[in-house]
């Protein structure tokens, strides 16, 4: 591994983690020549996935795309960047372990709900309301429904 700082390939390991679950390793290193420290990353492989979507389509699944959606569904809500990560890393590793290399954009957004479902309800009901491409209010008001337990109100009181 290069020095970012002046270049050399004679650098050191002074320390090594594991992060993200086991899914990545994250190296401290010290060049011989200047001694300067940095940190390096290393992750496995991804295989190649293809995704099909909506209309049969077919591209490379991107986990750049996957972080998009599920920031913006948790965007202004008290949820971590640490949270979504962690969650994007687990919906990556069960992409990566279907059996074929092919997946459907419909499962990953399955997956995605369920995470967020976990995470944050209201970004759960923003993802859905893309993905589920709500028409109306009434399909609005039922996703709502079942997500919440049932209460009857009644005169401004719960029963």
């Amino acid at each position: 591994m290069k020095c970012p700082f002046c270049g050399n390939s004679k650098t050191k390991v002074i320390d090594s983690r594991s992060i993200d679950g086991g899914a990545a390793i994250r190296r401290r290193r010290r060049c011989s020549h200047c001694g300067s420290r940095f940190t390096t990353f290393e992750r496995r492989e991804k295989i190649s996935v293809v995704v099909i979507k909506r209309n049969g389509e077919r591209e490379p699944y991107e986990r750049r795309k996957l972080a998009a959606g599920m920031y913006k569904a948790c965007s202004k809500r008290n949820v971590s960047a640490e949270i979504i990560d962690r969650s994007i890393n687990e919906i990556e590793e069960r992409i990566m372990k279907t059996r074929g290399k092919e997946i459907k954009a419909s499962e990953i957004g399955d997956m995605v709900m369920e995470k967020l479902k976990e995470i944050d309800e209201v970004a759960y009901l923003r993802f859905a309301s893309v993905y589920k491409r709500f028409g109306n209010v009434r399909e609005f008001q039922k996703e709502l429904g079942e997500l919440m337990p049932e209460q009857k109100v009644g005169k401004g009181e719960a029963k």
